[in-house]
């Protein structure tokens, strides 16, 4: 009885241990005591500062970035705005179905033509990924067109032609997560390529999805027993994708990467779908870009031979969050850019971000952002400027919206897998960053004296990133707790 009075007391001694040094004890570990930290905890309805560490101190946030993209379209846009993608022809067509001249599928942002759920769904991606484009193309056959005497052009020039943001690796670039940006985008502008390996000896068998006429493959992979070793090279600018290594008997794999030119392959998709419902087409799918101080647009006038909305903006953001999807924080960036200063371009949208920042009180001595996404190496933020954000957003009229965009702890999106089934996991709603040498959480956590507002970052670890990760765990389920 007295061992069980004693536990009793240490465990009552260890709660009541103010949250400054519970952290501290957290950031003594062998691997976080090697890791550059930055923390700030408020609590919200007291207005009270918890606990900090460096919060002055830049870091590179990783896809904590998308917290304040996301921030600025919700309150720039609004919930409910949509994107809009239309097929135009410069004439109807004649009482035979035949369009003289070309076709033009114009983009106007919209990051859903594709098989992922509205509303946000947890779990994969599931049916056809080319949906939008065959949408559009159902409308186009019932717009009476049966024979198109020109090219299919994929028009993105609503945004600058600037696929890639400064800070962005080369190897992004052949990748889904760095995806290039483009305001004409399907399929999150990737193709899956299945790999299937038979008996020894044979050569893998190689699928692409969707099955266009788009990457030249040349695999070299081969069956063989032993672990799986697969390599992947694309130069860049390149349609050419090389694949080589090997796989063990009966082994199936999914390689997910990145298209070069996202107009020219959301054209190439309604080409294909409109030849599929009996639509000849006698020219060839064509891309059409809009460079920096280009005055080139999409046609002034036309006949409308199709549309498609996209969902309201909150669900899109929504997946941004929950799923911290690159290509779509990027396409929301340069949207309010171009609604708010009447220019599609990454220049634009952080331009609209910085005069954002101005009115919560976030200064510009306190970040430097150069995408929208994260994945820039460049993008420095403070933890003090993170929580600032949260705060604004949480005492704003879209609260309700705002919170739900987040991951939910050990339940759905990037924190599924977190927290090691802590129950107080449930009262954690945070968005996570990974990038090399740098991991981040930051959100909210419901806890016993009220709700807190959070930002912690850790760079510079060598240590693996699950390790740091545990770490970052600890902490947050000290405020929840």
């Amino acid at each position: 009885m007295r061992r069980l009075g004693l536990l009793a007391c240490l465990a009552l001694a260890a709660v009541a241990q103010p949250l400054p040094e519970r952290i501290a004890k957290v950031l003594e570990g062998p691997v976080a005591r090697r890791t550059f930290w930055g923390i700030q905890v408020l609590d919200l309805d007291r207005r009270e500062i918890l606990a900090e560490v460096n919060p002055q101190h830049f870091f590179l946030p990783a896809s904590n970035t998308k917290l304040f993209t996301t921030a600025l379209a919700l309150v720039r846009l609004g919930p409910d705005y949509r994107f809009r993608t239309r097929v135009v022809a410069m004439e109807q067509p004649d009482a035979e179905g035949r369009l003289r001249g070309d076709l033009y599928l114009i983009g106007g942002g919209d990051p859903t033509l594709s098989n992922r759920a509205y509303p946000y769904v947890k779990g994969p991606k599931s049916g056809n990924p080319l949906q939008g484009i065959e949408e559009l193309a159902d409308q186009v056959w019932q717009a009476g067109v049966r024979r198109v005497e020109g090219d299919v052009i994929g028009d993105d020039t609503a945004y600058v032609w600037e696929p890639y943001p400064d800070g962005w690796a080369l190897d992004d670039a052949v990748w889904e997560y760095g995806a290039p940006v483009s305001a004409l985008s399907v399929n999150d502008n990737t193709i899956q390529i299945q790999l299937r390996a038979g008996r020894e000896g044979e050569p893998v068998s190689v699928r692409l999805s969707p099955p266009l006429d788009y990457y030249l493959v040349d695999s070299r992979v081969r069956v063989e027993p032993g672990s799986a070793r697969l390599l992947i090279e694309r130069l860049p600018g390149s349609r050419q994708l090389r694949l080589w290594g090997s796989l063990p008997p009966r082994e199936q794999r999914m390689i997910s990467v990145a298209v070069v030119d996202p107009a020219l392959y959301a054209a190439q998709a309604l080409l294909d779908a409109l030849r599929r419902r009996g639509v000849v087409v006698t020219g060839r799918a064509v891309a059409r870009h809009r460079y920096a101080n280009d005055s080139a647009g999409p046609p002034a006038e036309g006949i409308e031979l199709a549309r498609r909305e996209s969902p309201p903006l909150v669900e899109i953001l929504r997946v941004i969050d929950k799923v911290s999807q690159n290509l779509h924080a990027e396409i929301v960036l340069r949207e309010v850019g171009r609604v708010a200063r009447g220019e599609g371009s990454r220049e634009a949208g952080l331009a609209e971000m910085a005069a954002f920042l101005d009115e919560i009180g976030i200064a510009r001595t306190e970040y430097r952002f150069l995408d929208g996404s994260g994945l820039s190496r460049l993008n420095l933020v403070t933890p003090a400027a993170i929580v600032r954000l949260l705060e604004f957003m949480y005492r704003s009229p879209h609260r309700e919206a705002w919170i739900s965009l987040l991951p939910i702890g050990g339940e759905d999106g990037t924190l599924a897998a977190r927290f090691g089934g802590a129950p107080a996991a449930r009262r954690i709603r945070a968005k996570t960053g990974t990038l090399s040498l740098s991991n981040a959480l930051s959100g909210y956590a419901e806890s016993p004296r009220g709700p807190l507002a959070f930002a912690i970052l850790a760079n510079n670890a060598l240590a693996p990133a699950a390790e740091v990760r545990a770490a970052i765990d600890k902490i947050t389920l000290l405020l929840a707790e």
